[in-house]
């Protein structure tokens, strides 16, 4: 009786040759952002790094970007966040990934009309823009929030006038207009913008005329 050759099992895949997710992304630049709040990076190095992040396919690429920083070791063990219990849309399969990352290099990036708006979103502008427009967005979240690094360039955010606005962040050469406003409804998104910009601009408009409606029940 012939015995069928059994072909040998693929080696298996290292940690660092595994596809990056959204979450690793989001805590290598969130290691990052402390490291430029705290002068352990420049801007000019935060700004390479924080492209080089969302560039990167593999965790073995982005673990390079923090190995000199304090918190590398905890990023590379940390488990992907857990749904809050402040999130408004579904559950489930369908849910989007947490983040959304928007980039303009030497040219612009858009998300505009009727788009589902995720947990986090990230822009990223050098000698480019990005325009961020919520006034006609589906909001499944009750905060969402906004990472900004313009160099160079410059990032809009354009919202509904019933909406919670924050900042925190500020411009080296540059403008960080994001004005605070309390929405009067207690069931209304808060979007919380934060970030840096060195020789560009972050701004937040109110849309006048644009309301979101039913705030409840998104």
């Amino acid at each position: 009786m012939t015995k069928t050759a059994v072909a040998p099992a693929p080696p298996p895949v290292s940690a660092a040759e595994l596809r990056a997710s959204d979450a690793d992304r989001d805590r290598i630049a969130d290691i990052l952002r402390e490291a430029l709040a705290e002068g352990r990076l420049d801007p000019e190095e935060h700004a390479e790094r924080i492209d080089a992040v969302y560039r990167a396919k593999t965790v073995g690429e982005l673990d390079p970007l923090v190995r000199d920083l304090p918190g590398a070791a905890e990023a590379g063990r940390a488990p992907a966040p857990a749904p809050g219990r402040g999130d408004l849309g579904p559950r489930g399969p369908r849910a989007l990934p947490a983040s959304d990352n928007l980039m303009a290099v030497f040219g612009g990036a858009t998300r505009k009309g009727r788009w589902r708006v995720r947990r986090t979103t990230n822009a990223f502008a050098l000698f480019g823009g990005v325009e961020i427009d919520l006034t006609e967005a589906l909001f499944e979240h009750r905060e969402i929030v906004i990472n900004v690094c313009a160099v160079f360039g410059g990032v809009e955010i354009k919202v509904p006038e019933n909406v919670t606005v924050s900042g925190d962040g500020g411009g080296i050469f540059g403008g960080f207009d994001i004005k605070t406003f309390e929405s009067p409804d207690p069931d209304a998104p808060a979007i919380v913008v934060r970030g840096f910009t060195l020789f560009g601009g972050a701004e937040v408009k109110r849309k006048r005329g644009k309301r979101l409606k039913n705030l409840r029940s998104y």
